[in-house]
């Protein structure tokens, strides 16, 4: 008989992890319902922190939201709409309304998300100045959701059906968020104009009676291409070592230094500038149950 006593020998081993002056998070993705009177205006603000450290809240000096028509010789001239002060919902939890201390009523009615219209979000963070403008963006509804029956790798993949209408004749870009952090973008290029069907398979594994809130949202280009370098990078996961092809810059600029006040951009400093994205879009939801 031959016995074999294994050992392990377990060596304590340091990883050095990149670090940088923690940078500002901005995630301002408004959904817009368009039967509501008033746009759902929240935006939150974190930090980014060390690899094993979860993104911790902070606190915002100012932030303000204006909305209008841009002047045609001054883009960043906003006519004919508003404004609304954004205060802490709630002490320490990053999260940024209408302030509802204001003599007027802060929130921004729905009558003004419409196409020609921009809105300027403009924030103060620990003095430095933030600065983003986008267009509204309005979508197509759905014209079905339903569950399918097909399989991608195995009998317990869960598949949905989607169908939507592309309206013709016009460069149309969409982000479908399927719940549990799962997204999907698409353009029209090949289906201009066209009722168009497509399979979504969950990478999350799905029970029966599990419900998933499924979302078609507008967007513009600029949008497009944020997300769709997002959903490219989490494809796969490699875990906190897999290091990004690229940092996912929005659309928030950091303008505390610009001598031009007309000029929000800061091509000259392309290192500076917050991570997060600031879109106002037209959104449509369907809660799907699982069978």
């Amino acid at each position: 008989m031959i016995s074999a006593v294994l050992l392990s020998c377990e060596d304590v081993i340091e990883v050095e992890t990149p670090t940088e002056e923690p940078r500002l998070i901005i995630n301002a993705l408004i959904r817009v319902d368009k039967s509501q009177q008033f746009i759902p205006v929240a935006v939150k603000v974190t930090e980014t922190n060390n690899f094993f450290e979860e993104t911790p809240v902070t606190q915002l000096e100012q932030a303000i939201i204006f909305y209008g028509t841009p002047n045609p010789d001054a883009p960043e001239i906003l006519e004919n709409g508003g404004s609304s002060s954004l205060a802490e919902v709630d002490p320490g939890s990053g999260i940024y309304v209408p302030d509802p201390t204001f003599d007027d009523d802060q929130r921004i009615q729905t009558q003004f998300a419409e196409p020609g219209i921009d809105f300027q979000l403009i924030i103060t963070h620990k003095g430095k100045r933030y600065f983003g403008q986008t267009s509204y963006a309005p979508v197509v509804p759905f014209d079905n959701i339903e569950q399918g029956d097909s399989n991608l790798f195995g009998d317990d993949d869960t598949e949905l059906l989607i169908t939507f209408t592309d309206p013709p004749s016009e460069a149309n870009y969409y982000v479908f968020d399927f719940d549990y952090n799962e997204f999907l973008t698409l353009d029209d290029q090949f289906i201009d104009g066209q009722e168009f069907e497509f399979s979504y398979f969950y990478d999350k594994e799905l029970d029966s009676g599990d419900q998933a809130e499924v979302s078609i949202l507008g967007a513009d280009q600029q949008f497009y291409n944020y997300m769709d370098l997002l959903v490219e990078q989490t494809q796969f996961d490699g875990g906190i070592f897999q290091i990004p092809v690229a940092t996912v810059r929005g659309n928030m600029f950091d303008v505390t230094d610009l001598d031009n006040t007309d000029l929000f951009d800061n091509v000259e400093q392309p290192n500076v500038f917050p991570l997060g994205y600031f879109a106002v879009v037209q959104e449509f939801k369907q809660t799907v149950t699982i069978q």
